[in-house]
């Protein structure tokens, strides 16, 4: 109903409030959240997904490729999940790649690469299966696929005995991007001889629009062609700025034409031997003695001291 005197107009102008009522019933059924999803680290509906097996396999586990990325290096592991938590069966970093030759950016595709590749072949060889499956040894950026009793494998070839290690990618709460890093230790372990199952929609080289891969693109990234082309163009455009950014490159001496060379070596050397390197002791420093504590009537003492210095202060001026 419209009103037209001034007092109607008033009327439709005045908004409402409301106050949400919630009763003793509705609090004595809230439930909060699990404790991980609360604090943003769990996707939970992801991790049922990548954890709960078939019935059919019984008590079979179902392995996870679990990428991780912090300030400093790449993380990966092989893990499965028990009733009372996860177990690690594997895992490689990228603090571990210098041993391999690879002393600086040990956080960019390449790296990640790098790091998948080793955690397949330390896992393959923990395994027995490193013979068998030894991957991809020339790095084109291709997908390998085999088709077995209309089951797909990506591996290059299946053994009739001795089928791959499959595993599932795990990225965590990371979001999927086309290019993104956990691809590349994907397809770094995908090379290194796991079975993994993967297409190449998010790998770097592939175009939405007209649905076309470049293996070509995805093959320079591997080797560290995006991080050459900035090197040359920061030299060009900004010395000062290359100086900086690169301090740790130029420190070991490596230009952007020698990239390529340094990750084929890593690739080489990581094949050769990816065993983890012996732990070594740790001998804590027993020098440091931790000063003891003052009783009460030092600590009365102090203060009275800095009371009488004060005072002494105050008459002074």
């Amino acid at each position: 109903r419209e009103h037209n005197s001034p007092a109607g107009s008033v009327l439709n102008n005045l908004t409402m409030f409301v106050k949400v009522q919630k009763s003793k019933s509705y609090f004595s059924r809230f439930q909060v959240k699990f404790r991980r999803r609360r604090e943003g680290k769990t996707d939970y509906r992801q991790r049922k997904r990548l954890c709960a097996q078939d019935k059919n396999k019984y008590s079979s586990p179902k392995y996870r490729l679990v990428v991780r990325f912090t300030n400093k290096q790449v993380i990966c592991q092989i893990a499965y999940a028990l009733v009372d938590g996860d177990r690690i069966l594997c895992q490689a970093t990228s603090s571990e790649l210098p041993r391999y030759g690879l002393k600086v950016g040990l956080k960019n595709y390449a790296a990640a690469y790098c790091t998948g590749l080793l955690v397949a072949r330390r896992l393959l060889q923990k395994v027995g299966l490193d013979e068998v499956y030894e991957g991809n040894t020339e790095v084109d950026g291709e997908i390998q696929k085999t088709v077995v009793n209309k089951k797909t494998y990506f591996v290059d070839e299946v053994e009739e005995d001795r089928r791959p290690f499959r595993a599932f990618l795990d990225v965590g709460c990371r979001a999927t991007t086309t290019g993104c890093r956990i691809f590349g230790a994907l397809k770094g372990a995908s090379d290194g001889g796991l079975d993994i199952p993967h297409n190449e929609k998010r790998f770097p080289g592939y175009d939405r629009d007209s649905k076309q891969y470049d293996a070509d693109m995805h093959k320079e990234r591997i080797f560290g062609g995006h991080v050459g082309e900035y090197m040359e163009y920061l030299e060009e455009e900004d010395n000062q700025k290359y100086q900086e950014h690169f301090a740790s490159y130029l420190a070991e001496d490596l230009a952007a034409d020698g990239l390529e060379e340094l990750y084929e070596s890593v690739h080489s050397a990581i094949r050769e031997d990816p065993s983890p390197s012996e732990k070594q002791d740790f001998t804590p420093d027993k020098s440091f003695k931790k000063r003891a504590k003052l009783t009460l009537e030092e600590r009365k003492a102090n203060v009275q001291a800095k009371k009488d210095a004060r005072a002494a202060d105050e008459d002074d001026e």
